[in-house]
């Protein structure tokens, strides 16, 4: 059983910024391609970012390239999603998840793909 913990979400204005982490209990996370993913109201969950394991590789949804960026401490078994330039269309409950596949070289936006969800961080840009 993994147990993913996300923290860092709250209400900011548009153009302000956040920072969300990750962390588990029951897991290390360092072998694991890890990813963010967020859920508006009434919408689908939606990819966010991902990073491979070794920290070197990372991929990005068009929405937030440039203004979020994805990072990880394998140290502190913990992940990262620095946000800038929040909008308020970056409104939702964020959700770390944790890749199926041990030593994932190729961060995936693909869904399927995450075995292992935290219970979300709510995020709130006002305008």
């Amino acid at each position: 059983q993994v147990d993913l913990v996300e923290s860092g979400g709250g209400v900011v204005q548009a153009g302000g910024a956040l920072e969300l982490s990750c962390g588990a209990s029951g897991q290390i996370l360092s072998s694991y391609v890890m990813a963010w993913f967020r859920q508006a109201p009434g919408k689908e969950r939606e990819f966010v970012a991902a990073i491979n394991w070794r920290g070197d590789n990372t991929i990005y949804a068009d929405s937030v390239k440039g203004r979020f960026t994805i990072s990880r401490d394998n140290a502190k078994n913990t992940v990262y999603l620095q946000m800038n330039s929040l909008k308020p269309e970056d409104t939702a409950v964020y959700y770390c998840a944790k890749d199926r596949l041990l030593f994932g070289n190729s961060p995936t936006q693909e869904l399927i793909r995450y075995d292992f969800w935290g219970q979300g961080t709510q995020v709130t840009v006002s305008s």
